[in-house]
């Protein structure tokens, strides 16, 4: 709710007794702590969805090339000793980067022997297909994003039309803002100063629906909890923890890493395909 609309519940037309009026603001600080808790949340999960994408875009290839030359290496060491062992190893390595026959086909190229490609996922999810610029937008766009949110959030209101249709508008907010799009982000609070807050005129609420406001929004914060808490604990989370100031710096060096892996993998391989010339 807007102060305007939410300090109705506690001026001539909402309630006037004492402790009812306190409930009122022990719910409107409750929804204003819950709409920053959420948009934390939120920041923290488009990070890591970002982090991964652009971690399969840049590092993907690079892990491939890996195994590719370690197929090569063990059926180059199994060429030249025949040992049976050997010869299991380098089937294994060979087959771990052979995609599955005709899989690509099923689905028009969405899916591959790793899974959905990055295109398929993000047609799947909603998300924009091109990946993100980067892994962390910048500040202009954290800003634009922060303030709209905070303005068009599904839980300022209870009515169930309204919600739906601020869930389909923050969804457009936070695609915007995992693109880093600040232009979008612009016009989306434009459209949302022209015509987005639609809500009706709220209805004074008795101490009980205060009651049962205040119980959703503490178990709303609770589940928000249980998302942050794995959100952290992914796999993706603890490697952003390792470089909260700069992740995209983090994504280089860890693709510098493999290049010097990849050059020296290519040389042993070199030196075993000469020698068995």
């Amino acid at each position: 709710m807007s102060d305007e609309a939410r300090d109705e519940t506690t001026t001539g037309a909402g309630p006037e007794d004492a402790g009812t009026e306190r409930l009122a603001r022990a719910v409107r600080a409750a929804e204003d702590a819950l709409i920053e808790f959420e948009i934390a949340v939120e920041t923290y999960r488009i990070e890591v969805e970002n982090f991964s994408r652009l971690h399969e875009q840049r590092l993907g290839p690079l892990y491939a090339r890996i195994e590719e030359l370690d197929a090569g290496i063990a059926e180059a060491i199994a060429a030249r000793t025949k040992d049976p062992e050997d010869e299991r190893r380098a089937r294994e390595a060979r087959a771990a980067v052979t995609p599955m026959p005709l899989v690509s086909e099923l689905f028009h190229g969405w899916l591959d022997g790793e899974g959905f490609t990055p295109e398929g996922y993000a047609m799947l999810t909603d998300q924009s297909v091109q990946p993100p610029p980067r892994v962390r937008p910048g500040e202009e766009a954290r800003k634009l994003y922060r303030e709209l949110a905070r303005r068009c959030h599904p839980d300022l209101v209870t009515d169930p039309t309204e919600r739906e249709r601020r869930d389909a508008f923050l969804s457009r907010v936070n695609q915007a803002y995992a693109r880093g799009d600040e232009e979008a982000l612009r016009e989306l609070t434009e459209e949302w100063e022209t015509g987005g807050d639609q809500r009706p005129e709220p209805a004074v609420p008795a101490g009980d629906e205060l009651y049962a406001r205040l119980e959703w929004l503490a178990s709303r914060k609770e589940l928000l909890a249980d998302a942050a808490a794995a959100l952290e604990d992914s796999a993706i989370g603890s490697m952003l923890r390792m470089a909260e100031d700069d992740p995209d710096r983090l994504l280089d060096e860890v693709a510098d890493g493999l290049r010097r892996q990849i050059a020296t993998k290519e040389a042993e391989l070199a030196r075993l395909s000469a020698a068995q010339e």
